[in-house]
């Protein structure tokens, strides 16, 4: 439980305690113990909370911490029908803003007649990234993730309901700690089998943090992690000529000419322009209600002084 003092100090929802916080608490043996102190975070995932209303965005927008204090990120995608690279590079971007070193996993290796054309074309896209095709059912790959799960570290599971994160879960932990359901014929997607965010301890001495699966993952705070994931995109901007060029029409654009010669994949820069309009989006619309969060504090300290001051400002 939190402790009384707690609501009052934190300012937002993101200051509450997450799966993965370490936590100074008030211990009680015959009761509920009380969260004084959330401590620093050395990681963080989050995402950009719309509350689920498209057409409220402008009032909705909010960070949302999925989970911190982990070492790995292991980005989650099953290679059936619902395999899609630009959702992985959506989820590697967030995971290289969060401080954690990501990992993607392609499971159900067993469902594919071959599995090395999407490995492939997920390793020529994010080339610095270990990729791993793996089966939870028959075993396939999952040794080679035993350098990730040694004692004291911590992974997240990140990815779409029904790409298999319960099902490697079990696998990993050696029993069946996760309900799984069989995922939709028609389109390969699957239904919320977790349901809250949990902390699992591995017989090696790994734990790893299960989140629900996620339909859609909005960018939220993401600059460091465009750069980082499109560093290649990033390198032609000082070789145009002007230093202020938007890569639209300007003559001596060295963006231009990349792409019209090959040297940029067309497809590889408007993902990065993707993400960047929605970034940005983002950011415009968080940063007008942290102002209008911090005016309304403002206000209330006023509206306490003028009833100490016989209700006028002084």
């Amino acid at each position: 439980m939190l402790k009384g003092s707690f609501y009052h100090s934190a300012e937002t929802r993101v200051d509450f305690p997450c799966v993965g916080d370490f936590v100074l608490l008030h211990y009680n043996e015959s009761g509920d113990s009380l969260i004084d102190t959330v401590l620093p975070r050395r990681s963080k995932f989050s995402r950009a909370d719309y509350s689920g209303h498209a057409a409220s965005y402008a009032k909705t927008i909010r960070e949302q911490v999925v989970a911190t204090n982990f070492d790995y990120v292991f980005i989650i995608s099953s290679l059936n029908w619902d395999f899609n690279v630009p959702r992985i590079m959506r989820y590697l971007t967030q995971a290289r803003q969060s401080g954690g070193q990501p990992v993607v996993i392609l499971t159900k290796s067993d469902l594919v007649p071959d599995y090395n054309l999407p490995l492939a074309e997920v390793t020529q896209s994010i080339p610095d990234v270990p990729v791993y095709a793996i089966s939870s059912h028959t075993g396939q790959g999952l040794n080679e993730l035993a350098p990730y799960l040694m004692p004291g570290k911590t992974v997240v599971f990140l990815g779409m309901s029904g790409v298999g994160k319960s099902s490697l879960l079990n696998a990993l932990i050696k029993q069946d700690v996760m309900k799984v359901q069989a995922i939709r014929e028609v389109d390969s997607r699957g239904r919320h089998t977790t349901t809250h965010r949990q902390l699992f301890m591995l017989p090696s001495g790994a734990m790893v943090i299960d989140t629900p699966g996620m339909r859609e993952l909005g960018l939220f705070d993401a600059n460091e992690g465009i750069r980082a994931n499109f560093s290649d995109v990033e390198e032609w901007f000082p070789r145009c000529r002007f230093a202020d060029c938007r890569h639209q029409a300007e003559p001596g654009c060295a963006v231009h000419a990349a792409l019209a010669d090959g040297s940029l994949p067309r497809e590889r820069w408007e993902h990065y322009v993707a993400q960047q309009h929605e970034n940005k989006y983002i950011q415009n619309k968080t940063g007008y209600l942290i102002e209008k969060r911090a005016k309304g504090k403002t206000m209330g300290i006023w509206s306490k002084q003028t009833k100490k001051n016989g209700g006028s400002k002084k």
